[in-house]
C-alpha cells in the first residue's frame, strides 16, 4: 500500500502542470481583465472574434473567461489556471516579474501599438487641470489598472496633490465602464479611464459626449498585451505567436474579426513587440508604493 501511494505521488509530480493542449476536450484557457465591466458579454465579446480567427487558422480551441479583478487574472496565470491572458500593461508587468507570463502579442492600428489614459469631467464643471482635483470626488477603476488608476494617480502625485489629504472622496469602481457611469450619474466629479473605454461607452450610448469633457490625456502607453503562461510548451508558444503575427492576412479571415481592447477593429497583431516598451508603465507603477495603495483603498472604503 505504501509503495502504491509513493507511485501515485511520483506520477502526480511527473504530470505537466498544463494538461490543456487546445483540443476540444482540453481547450486553452483564456482569462481577460475586466477592463469594460467584467461581464461575460462585455470584455469577452471584445476578444472572441480574434480568438475565433486564430482557432480557424490553427485548429486550436479556446475557453474564454473574464476575471473578477485585474489581480485575479494575475493570480490565475501564476497559479497555472490560465494559459493565455489579456492584461493591462501594469498587470502584465506584475505577472512577468513573477515569472509566470511572457508576451504573446499586442494590437497594431495605423502602425502604432499605443493607447491613452485620461481623466474626464462634466462639460460644465469648473475643473480645467489636475490641480483642480483638490476637494473633488474622483472615480478610479481597478487599483492594478494601468489606464484607470496607475497613470492618473501618477499625474495627481506629479501635480503636487496628496490623494489621501486632498481628494474629497476616492471611489474604486472596479472597471473603466463603472467609472464613466459614476461620472454620468453625478456620483463623482472626475472619472479615470482609458480613451478606448470612453469611446466604447460613447459608441454604445452609455454617455453623451456633449456632456463630457477631457480634463487630461496621458502620454502614449503600450497597448494592453496578450500574454502566454511561461509553462506552456515551447512548440505551442511558437504556434500561437506565428498565428497572431499573420492572422490579419490569413485566408478566410475578415477584417471584422481582427479586434482588440474595447472591441475596436485593429489592423494586425504584433508578436515581436519588445518587453522594453513597457518601461513607461513600469516607471509610473514605481511611483505608487504598496503603502500608498493601502491608504487609497482605506480612504475608498470610508466613503
Amino acid at each position: 500500500m505504501k509503495r502504491l501511494l509513493l507511485l501515485v505521488v511520483a506520477l502526480m509530480l511527473a504530470t505537466p502542470a498544463f494538461a490543456q493542449d487546445g483540443t476540444k476536450d482540453r481547450p486553452l484557457r483564456v482569462m481577460l481583465i475586466p477592463a469594460d465591466g467584467g461581464t461575460e458579454s462585455g470584455t469577452r465579446a471584445d476578444y472572441e472574434p480574434v480568438f475565433n480567427a486564430i482557432s480557424r487558422m490553427t485548429g486550436l480551441n479556446f475557453d474564454i473567461k473574464v476575471g473578477q479583478s485585474y489581480g485575479a487574472v494575475v493570480e490565475a496565470m501564476c497559479n497555472q489556471l490560465a494559459d493565455i491572458a489579456f492584461f493591462g500593461p501594469v498587470s502584465y508587468i506584475q505577472a512577468n516579474e513573477r515569472g509566470c507570463a511572457q508576451l504573446l502579442a499586442v494590437a497594431v492600428q495605423k502602425g502604432e501599438s499605443v493607447y491613452y489614459a485620461g481623466m474626464f469631467a462634466k462639460a460644465d464643471a469648473p475643473i480645467t487641470a489636475v490641480k483642480d482635483l483638490k476637494g473633488r470626488r474622483v472615480a478610479f477603476g481597478d487599483i492594478n489598472s494601468t489606464s484607470s488608476f496607475t497613470f492618473q494617480m501618477a499625474m495627481i502625485l506629479d501635480s503636487g496633490l496628496d490623494p489621501i489629504k486632498d481628494l474629497a472622496e476616492i471611489r474604486m469602481t472596479g472597471s473603466h465602464a463603472n467609472s464613466i457611469a459614476a461620472l454620468a450619474q453625478g456620483l463623482v466629479d472626475v472619472a479615470c479611464l482609458s480613451f478606448d473605454s470612453y469611446e466604447k461607452a460613447v459608441r454604445e450610448g452609455a454617455v453623451d459626449p456633449e456632456q463630457i469633457k477631457v480634463l487630461v490625456k496621458s502620454i502614449p502607453i503600450p497597448n494592453p498585451p496578450l500574454a502566454m503562461n511561461t509553462k506552456l510548451p515551447e512548440e505551442l508558444k511558437a504556434k500561437l505567436k506565428a498565428a497572431f503575427n499573420s492572422v490579419h492576412e490569413a485566408p478566410g479571415i475578415t477584417p471584422e474579426m481582427i479586434r482588440g481592447y474595447g472591441g475596436k477593429m485593429v489592423d494586425a497583431y504584433d508578436a515581436n513587440f519588445s518587453d522594453d516598451e513597457f518601461s513607461v508603465a513600469a516607471a509610473k507603477l514605481a511611483m505608487i508604493s504598496n503603502e500608498l495603495k493601502g491608504e487609497i483603498l482605506k480612504k475608498a472604503s470610508e466613503r
